[in-house]
């Protein structure tokens, strides 16, 4: 071999290793180019505020595993627990914020406790639908400012799909004035109970696996749930008479999936983008499974004859919008970063109501 082939050679060699030694150092920081995909595998655990498999909610964390795994080609694996099964139900934002787990799944108003601004990002009484929750969040800055609420403990946030507007609740007395919530005991979570509290009546929390005896028993007299779908599945049917509409609390529950953010953005590129893929993948699918299963329950309850569906009269829709602002108001006296997001929130509605009247409004009241 000349001398000048064998130096080209070496040459070429030490480039080649320099190349693969950066490459490792690269891939143990962060691959900053999309292109070059390594051959490592990552395994995540995440866990929700669901008990394991629960329809829709729990089963969206199971689908959003499988979707990484495949879109990742293997490299990637994430094992959902349910509720309990690793950490308790409602300590999976704190598991994930010290990286106990990787990943969580849950709703963020259930986080309340550590920051009273992330109840605007699931739902607030006579707030915005479904179909506007998701413009605000994905096309309206909403998201931004979802991550900055959660940057303080090192989690980032992303869209987890939507129930819809859900029903009123089940009762075992008719609603048809104000008067009728005073001394009313009731099931109903977040800033919903807080309203009905000021209605008069006493918002109580029942976990959901003792909703039915409570109400059977008449240790409550009322409870909401979700929609016709789980409501039919929990037998509410057999032993509530009267069926509420529309879900004036929860207009579109948004849910969420959520990162120890450390850790995520210690993923290569390609690995977060397919994570973020997957995460509006189960957006849309949330919304529409809901719609898809409350229209064939729907008709199951409608069969029941003792059930009586029924809408919230006016006078009593509007005494209650009138006790939420004064409950809002009271949350965001309080605290400057509720403020911040929720005069966020209310000027996007704003912006969008009007179109949304000329044309989902029309809609429904002309053409169906």
């Amino acid at each position: 071999m000349k001398r000048k082939d064998f130096l080209k050679k070496g040459t070429l060699a030490a480039l080649g290793s320099a190349t693969l030694v950066q490459a490792c150092q690269s891939d143990n920081k962060q691959n900053d180019a999309p292109n070059i995909i390594s051959n490592k595998k990552y395994k995540w655990k995440m866990v929700t505020t669901w008990p394991p498999n629960f329809p829709v909610v729990g089963e969206i964390a199971n689908y959003l595993a499988q979707w990484v795994e495949e879109m990742s080609g293997g490299r990637m694996k994430i094992e959902v627990y349910g509720g309990g099964e690793l950490v308790p139900a409602l300590e999976s934002f704190d598991a994930v914020s010290i990286g106990a787990a990787e990943m969580g799944c849950g709703a963020s108003y259930y986080w309340v406790g550590k920051t009273a601004a992330s109840q605007f990002f699931t739902c607030i009484p006579f707030g915005m639908n479904a179909q506007q929750i998701a413009a605000w969040l994905i096309s309206g800055g909403g998201m931004e400012l979802w991550k900055e609420v959660y940057a303080p403990f090192d989690l980032i946030p992303f869209a987890g799909g939507n129930t819809g507007v859900q029903m009123g609740g089940w009762f075992n007395k008719r609603i048809d004035t104000v008067n009728d919530l005073k001394g009313l005991k009731m099931r109903i979570p977040g800033m919903g109970g807080k309203v009905l509290t000021k209605a008069g009546g006493a918002a109580v929390l029942v976990a959901g696996g003792e909703i039915y005896t409570s109400l059977e028993r008449g240790v409550i007299d009322a409870t909401e749930w979700i929609g016709p779908y789980h409501d039919y599945k929990m037998g509410f049917y057999k032993i509530a008479k009267y069926y509420y509409t529309p879900g004036w609390h929860e207009t579109g529950s948004q849910l969420e999936f959520f990162a120890n953010k450390t850790l995520f953005e210690k993923l290569p590129k390609d690995l977060q983008v397919i994570i973020e893929t997957a995460t509006m993948r189960a957006q849309a699918w949330v919304l529409a499974e809901f719609d898809a299963k409350n229209g064939v329950y729907l008709k199951k309850i409608q069969d029941e004859k003792q059930v009586e569906i029924l809408t919230f009269p006016k006078q009593v829709l509007d005494a209650l919008r009138q006790y939420t602002q004064q409950t809002i108001d009271e949350v965001i006296n309080q605290s400057p970063e509720s403020k911040k997001v929720y005069e966020h929130f209310k000027k996007f509605k704003k912006s969008i109501d009007p179109w949304s009247s000329l044309t989902e409004k029309v809609y429904y009241n002309e053409l169906i």
